[in-house]
């Protein structure tokens, strides 16, 4: 028989199997959210808009080169309607993204700190990729005409989207000394492509802050198990999110040279 006093001691009771059941969940979760990551911002765009689904990327592209050459020949700095459309879908595609990607990183950091040793350092890993991904669809929400930009073929245009091209290129060539003012649709595309790039360097900078405290938290604790992979991961992560937000800061002061760079076809 059991005694009582073994009954009332807790180290005499089985384990409790809760952590187990919640990482369960939460990897089940992760899953869930991988998978509308992927699958999700392209119906959901197309349902929460007047603009239907493109139903490809080419689509899509094809789409907005067609309205782009159209917005550039208008000389107008306001966005016609078939290209306002566009805009609107693919803000709202990567809003979808961003919350999909950022619910993610909320759940591998939860995965990560459950696990704590040197698996939750893998975890940590995923949870750094995902901060990317959340990074790079706020940025597409924030900046969805230049986000959509690289969908243009700037390499080698063709027909109306060459001549475009060409033009865009000699007005961001002397940018913004032109003599007179630069043309509407040209400094609309500055600015847009200024704000592209200041979301980065603003959210890389935030990054990094973080990545550092944990990365000199970890060193400190370095003693205990697992935690030194924890330092290498952070100290790592830290080196190159810094260089990103230096490049995109430099880019957000000036960002003409980078967009005639991607207009070239060298960006």
């Amino acid at each position: 028989m059991i005694s009582a006093s073994e009954t009332d001691n807790p180290a005499s009771r089985p384990p409790s199997s809760a952590p187990a059941r919640t990482l369960a969940a939460l990897a089940a979760t992760a899953l869930a959210l991988v998978a509308a990551f992927v699958l999700a911002p392209g119906p959901l765009a197309a349902a929460t808009g007047p603009r239907g689904d493109f139903g490809s990327q080419q689509a899509l592209g094809n789409a907005f080169g067609k309205a782009f050459v159209g917005y550039w020949n208008s000389g107008d700095p306001h966005f016609p309607a078939g290209l306002q459309s566009i805009v609107d879908y693919w803000f709202r595609y990567h809003v979808v993204k961003a919350a999909a990607a950022s619910a993610l990183l909320a759940v591998l950091i939860a995965i990560s700190v459950l696990l704590r040793r040197s698996a939750g350092a893998l975890v940590a890993i995923l949870a750094i990729v995902a901060a990317a991904l959340a990074m790079a669809n706020i940025q597409g929400a924030l900046a969805p005409f230049s986000s959509l930009l690289p969908m243009l073929p700037t390499g080698a245009p063709r027909g109306d989207l060459a001549t475009a091209v060409v033009q865009i290129r000699e007005h961001l060539a002397h940018y913004p000394n032109q003599g007179g003012p630069p043309a509407p649709a040209v400094k609309v595309m500055v600015d847009d492509f200024g704000v592209y790039h200041a979301v980065v360097a603003v959210a890389t900078s935030l990054i990094a802050v973080v990545l550092i405290t944990l990365s000199v938290l970890s060193w400190k604790r370095r003693a205990q198990r697992g935690m030194i992979w924890f330092g290498i991961v952070f100290t790592l992560s830290a080196i190159a999110v810094l260089v990103v937000a230096a490049a995109n800061i430099a880019t957000t002061a000036d960002p003409a040279p980078a967009l005639l760079a991607f207009f070239q076809g060298s960006w």
